[in-house]
């Protein structure tokens, strides 16, 4: 019976056993204590338990005297010198029976010191030395079994001690995590192409439906999209082959990078490994090169935008989050001659708030100063073709003009110089890029180290990446779908008295103001009601803001909404989770529960919805599938002729044997479904 059996078969009388799922207790019953390394990671939690601490203590002195009275009986000391060796302290650790009684103390200290929530008075690299020297061939009582002419291994030269611990370093480290409640715990999740949103965990057989992913609107499992990874994997094999210098520069990359710049409506784009080497490779290399470059930096920007202006040693202000008036004051301090790039964000993944994107544009242009837009969140979700919150201010005139790639002036898209945007998101693909003029694109092309050195990415993700903007470009009801659903989580939320966070994007983030409840939250979520929500924590948000950050798809119909809804509701109830009506007696905290607080638009109009004129997107109901339009399908497949050749249905194994024809190997295309392939041809 392993170590998962044996503590199962308590699930009923503990409490903490009882809620916690087998696959988290497997990890805990079978990782070390990094404070402790004799004991496991669920042991150090059962030395605070009321019960089993006590049982831990009583069993390990148990243990710990039925050795000392096997060592001190002169028999046993007799042993060694009836064999003619001389042992010391050393060796004892070496013999398999002295070291038992050596790790049975030092279990004993350490449950006493966990049980204390003390640090052991040995050091984490002296408990792992002693617990690995406990083998036979070590043992000078085995050794002189077989040499009786070998030299004691007491006169061993010692190994050189002193030095920096390292493994304490490490263990330290960690403590102040698990102290300040933001060590974090990665789940195990697993998103089933078939079955979006649903996911399994660690045993394929625990299904749960996932809340947070950044694969906004599921092309991750699109039928052509998939269908164009198979063609590109079965032509072009995996790997890329090197860097985009050295053999890793293919076609699939320089179309995928045309997509981009005429999603923009740019002269040229990048792809990079992801975005965020995307936004500290442009930063840093733009600021470097730049004479006296100045950044202006919102003060919610994320960590890739802030870690590329480090690198590039360039002056950095920032300005606080959206301010317009803290920005110019601070922009009318420098010359006009004095190079200046404002970076921002579109939309604030964290809090849902979206960016004053044309004011920005106004003060770039009356200070002389670059604008650098983070789109990362908003790309495949805003604007009519999805080139995202830019492209969506001026909706209509974008709309008008189709699929043509060049710049309309005077838009918002326009005015932007630079556009950063991610493939790994709302397109479900992997990879970031830059889009913007020819010589810009070709200096960081030239100069950047995070493009330069590193392998790209392989052509079957490049033809993916490209299949799933194309489809999006030509297809809005995806994007439609989300904001409605999204709507509707908000509503169900807000009539619970559930505190959203209050911004006009897609995210919705939850309050929760405590990180040991957020934690709590997120596992309660997921044990008693198989949702998976991430809980965000410090230094994600700030500290006394944690929450849990829902995301919406077109893929959840309204019965999961309504049960997600009733879960989110229990669960504040069970654990006491302050609601809207709570933070608004405090005065209001976070945008929640503010006094005379103004409504927030979203950035979707009930128009743009298709609201008004009754064209808005069916809902889903429990067990319909999304809608694959045919036509978006058709123009993505032909995109792909020149390089994979124009798309074959694959043959069945019916349709060749009514047919007389020899059987065609079996496909690896994820075909789409019959109904839309029938409505394409």
């Amino acid at each position: 019976m392993d170590k998962l059996s044996s503590v199962t078969k308590f699930k009923a009388v503990c409490p903490y056993l009882g809620r916690t799922k087998n696959n988290t207790l497997r990890t805990l019953c079978t990782s070390a204590s990094p404070r402790y390394p004799t004991l496991s990671k669920l042991t150090e939690k059962a030395t605070q338990c009321p019960v089993m601490g006590q049982a831990l203590t009583t069993r390990s002195t148990q243990m710990v005297a039925g050795y000392a009275s096997l060592a001190g009986s002169a028999e046993f000391n007799k042993i060694p010198e009836h064999h003619g060796i001389k042992s010391t302290a050393a060796d004892a650790a070496k013999c398999p029976h002295a070291s038992k009684a050596i790790a049975a103390a030092r279990m004993a200290e350490e449950l006493a010191s966990a049980k204390k929530g003390k640090a052991p008075k040995t050091s984490v690299a002296a408990a792992a030395k002693a617990a690995h020297a406990a083998s036979p061939t070590g043992c000078p009582f085995h050794a002189a079994k077989t040499d009786t002419n070998a030299p004691s291994t007491s006169e061993a030269k010692p190994k050189a001690v002193g030095g920096f611990n390292y493994d304490k370093f490490y263990a330290d480290e960690l403590e102040k995590k698990h102290s300040d409640a933001s060590y974090r715990y990665f789940n195990n999740i697993n998103r089933m192409a078939s079955k979006f949103p649903i996911a399994h965990t660690g045993d394929p057989k625990d299904q749960v439906e996932v809340w947070c992913a950044n694969d906004y609107l599921g092309m991750g499992n699109n039928p052509v999209v998939l269908e164009t990874m198979h063609r590109s994997l079965n032509t072009y094999g995996h790997g890329a082959g090197g860097t985009r210098n050295i053999a890793g520069n293919t076609g699939m990359h320089l179309a995928l990078e045309a997509e981009l710049a005429t999603l923009h409506r740019k002269p040229a784009a990048l792809v990079f490994s992801s975005c965020y080497v995307a936004n500290d490779a442009t930063l840093a290399t733009l600021g470097s090169k730049l004479p006296g470059c100045i950044y202006f930096s919102d003060s919610m920007n994320h960590a890739s935008m802030i870690q590329g202006m480090r690198h590039s040693g360039a002056k950095r202000v920032i300005f606080k989050h959206n301010d317009l008036e803290d920005l110019e004051m601070k922009l009318a301090q420098y010359p006009k001659e004095t190079p200046k790039i404002i970076a921002f964000e579109s939309v604030y993944s964290m809090c849902g708030s979206v960016g004053p994107i044309a004011e920005i544009c106004d003060l770039a242009e009356r200070y002389g100063a670059l604008t650098f837009l983070d789109e990362v969140h908003a790309v495949g979700l805003y604007g009519p073709r999805g080139a995202g919150v830019a492209e969506h201010l001026d909706y209509e005139v974008h709309r008008r003009a189709g699929q043509s790639p060049d710049s309309i002036k005077g838009t918002v898209m326009d005015r932007i110089d630079i556009i950063t945007g991610t493939l790994g998101k709302a397109y479900g693909a992997v990879g970031g890029y830059i889009a913007g003029s020819t010589d810009f694109v070709d200096m960081i092309r030239s100069y950047a180290s995070g493009f330069i050195f590193t392998t790209s990415l392989p052509p079957a993700n490049m033809a993916g990446a490209r299949a799933s903007i194309s489809y999006q470009k030509e297809y809005n009801g995806d994007r439609q779908l989300k904001q409605i659903n999204v709507r509707d989580l908000k509503s169900r939320f807000e009539a619970l008295d559930i505190p959203v966070i209050p911004g006009p994007s897609h995210i919705v983030p939850v309050l929760i103001g405590d990180p040991t409840l957020a934690r709590v939250a997120s596992d309660t979520l997921l044990e008693k009601h198989n949702v998976y929500v991430q809980a965000i924590n410090y230094p994600t948000v700030a500290r006394g803001e944690e929450r849990l950050r829902f995301t919406v798809t077109p893929g959840h119909n309204v019965d999961q909404i309504a049960r997600l809804s009733r879960a989110v509701d229990s669960v504040f109830t069970e654990l006491g989770i302050k609601r809207t009506s709570d933070w608004r007696k405090l005065g209001g905290h976070a945008g929640v529960g503010v006094a005379d607080a103004k409504a927030v638009e979203p950035v979707w109009s009930d128009a743009q919805l298709g609201l008004l004129d009754g064209t808005a997107p069916a809902l889903l109901r429990a067990g319909q599938k999304g809608v694959v339009d045919a036509r978006a399908v058709r123009v993505t497949r032909e995109k792909f002729d020149d390089l994979l050749g124009p798309y074959v249905e694959p043959v069945t194994a019916v349709d060749a044997l009514t047919t007389d024809l020899a059987l065609a190997p079996p496909p690896l295309t994820a075909s789409i479904p019959s109904v839309v392939a029938s409505a394409a041809a």
